[in-house]
């Protein structure tokens, strides 16, 4: 399975200029999985004009991305403000993934920052689970940046059957360090690759680090080829690997974390049936 991980600034504001530089990706890059960074759809730093910038279920953005999705044969992930489904008025920061056949699946960020220069909590509702979504013939795990932070929603996918976890995320350069620290270790511990996509970019006086990786079930890096896309700003990049599904199966064995926790789960967790 092909794997494109797109560390780009998105236009601030313009949904459907960004929908546009997704296109070009996909059109560069066609076919397997392209991931995209967390509210890349609208920006980051916005202020008040989150539910402005809301994408809703009969917005021409989202039909242009299953258009896209459609036309390459290409499944793509990527952060989007949203609308509740469960509670009206409310908006949720979520990561979509828009399927091949025209589906369009969405997991909803699950710990919202409020500390620092980040303030989602006063925006956005957190989701409450985490569930796998079957994407480009695997299991794929979606979590959103601060979510890597607390280790049980990792483990959460995993034990659902998750074989790839991929993290979209708007995160400064003053914690790429952290995310490189983290990744790799959600990966050993739950056996199985981890792909992380982070922006580049200034808004609003905040830097963003980049980073994107890809690290294989022993936490080892692994190599990422360019991927030649018209128009890159000189801080972007795209880049890809391939990837083995069966390396999850083949791996686990040796390391049989997720067999064991199931058996003998932390205590005050029921063991999964």
């Amino acid at each position: 399975m092909r794997l494109v991980l797109a560390e780009l600034a998105p236009r601030t504001g313009e949904v459907a200029a960004n929908v546009a530089r997704i296109g070009e990706v996909v059109r560069a890059a066609p076919g397997g999985l392209a991931a995209f960074p967390e509210l890349f759809l609208g920006g980051y730093r916005v202020g008040d004009r989150w539910r402005e910038l809301a994408l809703r279920p009969e917005d021409p953005a989202l039909e242009e991305l299953v258009r896209l999705g459609r036309s390459s044969r290409t499944t793509i992930v990527v952060g989007a403000a949203v609308p509740s489904v469960e509670r009206a008025g409310e908006v949720e920061n979520a990561a979509l993934v828009v399927l091949p056949d025209g589906r369009v699946a969405r997991q909803v960020k699950r710990y919202l920052p409020t500390f620092g220069p980040f303030e989602e909590g006063l925006h956005f509702t957190p989701g409450a689970a985490s569930v796998p979504v079957a994407a480009a013939g695997i299991r794929l795990g979606v979590e959103i940046c601060y979510d890597v932070f607390f280790p049980e929603v990792t483990r959460e996918l995993a034990v659902a059957g998750a074989e790839l976890l991929l993290n979209i995320s708007a995160s400064p350069t003053t914690s790429r360090r952290l995310f490189e620290r983290l990744l790799p270790a959600r990966a050993v511990e739950n056996g199985l690759p981890v792909a992380y996509v982070n922006r580049v970019g200034v808004e609003d006086g905040l830097v963003f680090g980049g980073g994107s990786a890809l690290w294989d079930p022993r936490g080892e890096t692994v190599a990422l080829e360019p991927v030649p896309v018209p128009g890159l700003a000189e801080d972007e990049r795209v880049v890809a690997a391939e990837l083995d599904p069966a390396a999850v199966a083949r791996w686990r064995p040796f390391r049989p974390v997720l067999r064991d926790v199931v058996a003998r789960p932390p205590s005050g967790r029921p063991a999964a049936p």
